[in-house]
């Protein structure tokens, strides 16, 4: 972790120092406005170093949120160095200044540079606009064929990646909730990285969460965030509070009659990390009817390597947030196999991949499209989303 906080802390000065060269320094200011920019560069480099250190102390409900203007710049420090090392790009494919006199030539710099910088600050704006936007609902027909036809049209709706914590509280919490409850959901699952704070830093902000009601109950598996957050007092609150933590086991999901099998297994996280449980899929499985339909939660859609040939009819899983913020979206697929929406996998099997309600980071999402599985008209940007999966037989 040491060295990881090195790293990332000379990653950060790098990325800051990168932006005041190429932002001011190239722009041949007046020296005092150097100096000027210079500190207040290295003031916001500070202020997201902060902002880190901090966000597991105080979270949205107790004034994490005034720490906004400092994530809102972290974003648009990314795409502001995107734009600047394409003005730099197109400078030297174009030999600026071979033709020019100096003062054209800066001329020319300092307004293709301004560019940019809007562009960038256009991006942020409407990337910060989409993450606290409108939450949608979209329905996802999924057919399982082993479904026994009495739960034909049953109703699963699934939250992910909320990440309570510094940006996302109380206010945010009881929306989902609310928009949740509209869906008239059979089964409501919750697929890790719930939580970014304690239990006892938290405790206002999630309260909401408890009032998640659903015919055949509330079911959470980890993602990774909650190994960072305190995992062995998440747990046992979330039992205490009414939610089913399922940790590679295997339930009943129906009436006597009529029924599937509900699997869990923890993040991929808690292999080699004091957790209560590993991921062990094959302890999940032990003992099921393979001629009964069913479902697997796991927070990271790479999980799903680990069922291959064992027939599953679905896994539902989250933590891609289909990228959040472009381009990371083809960075995430060198890692995960699906990135979002619904997918064919190996034989019968389905999997599932929500890019989430909530973000991580930048308050911002700048992605691409909405799911191919989504119902109703043309496809356009998606903000945050929770899930409807409707199961037909």
């Amino acid at each position: 972790m040491v060295l990881f906080a090195i790293v990332a802390l000379l990653v950060l000065a790098g990325m800051h120092y990168a932006f005041w060269a190429r932002a001011v320094r190239a722009l041949e200011v007046p020296r005092r406005w150097r100096r000027a920019s210079a500190l207040l560069v290295a003031l916001l480099a500070a202020g997201i170093v902060a902002a880190f250190a901090l966000a597991q102390h105080y979270p949205a409900d107790e004034g994490g949120r005034a720490l906004l203007p400092v994530w809102i710049w972290f974003g648009f420090l990314f795409y502001a160095l995107l734009a600047l090392a394409l003005v730099l790009l197109v400078e030297r494919l174009a030999q600026v200044g071979s033709g020019f006199d100096p003062k054209r030539r800066l001329f020319l710099r300092r307004a293709a540079t301004g560019a940019g910088l809007a562009g960038a600050g256009a991006v942020t704006l409407a990337g910060e606009r989409s993450a606290a936007g409108e939450l949608l609902r979209p329905e996802v027909p999924v057919r399982l064929e082993r479904l026994p036809r009495a739960l034909s049209g049953m109703r699963i709706a699934q939250l992910t990646d909320m990440h309570i914590g510094p940006l996302l509280g109380s206010a945010y919490v009881q929306r989902v909730v609310a928009e949740t409850l509209r869906t008239k959901p059979d089964l409501i699952v919750i697929t890790g990285d719930l939580v970014d704070g304690s239990v006892e830093g938290l405790r206002r902000s999630i309260e909401p969460l408890f009032g998640l009601r659903a015919r055949y109950g509330v079911y959470f598996v980890t993602g990774n965030h909650e190994y960072y957050s305190g995992v062995m007092q998440w747990l046992p609150y979330l039992r205490e509070r009414g939610i089913r933590v399922l940790q590679n086991e295997r339930v009943s999901i129906g009436d006597f009659g009529a029924s599937f099998d509900l699997l869990g297994i923890p993040d991929h996280t808690a292999r080699g990390r004091d957790a209560p449980e590993a991921p062990d899929f094959e302890r999940a499985i032990a003992g099921r009817d393979p001629e009964r339909e069913s479902i697997l939660l796991a927070h990271q859609p790479r999980q799903i390597l680990s069922t291959r040939g064992h027939d599953l009819g679905l896994q539902i899983s989250g933590h891609t947030h289909g990228g959040q913020l472009w381009p990371f979206g083809a960075l995430v697929r060198i890692a995960q196999p699906y990135l979002a929406g619904l997918h064919a996998d190996e034989g019968r099997t389905q999997i599932f991949v929500s890019r989430g309600v909530g973000f991580w980071g930048p308050p911002m999402r700048v992605t691409s499209g909405g799911e191919s599985t989504r119902t109703g008209g043309p496809q356009k940007p998606v903000p945050r989303e929770t899930y409807t999966c409707v199961r037909s037989s």
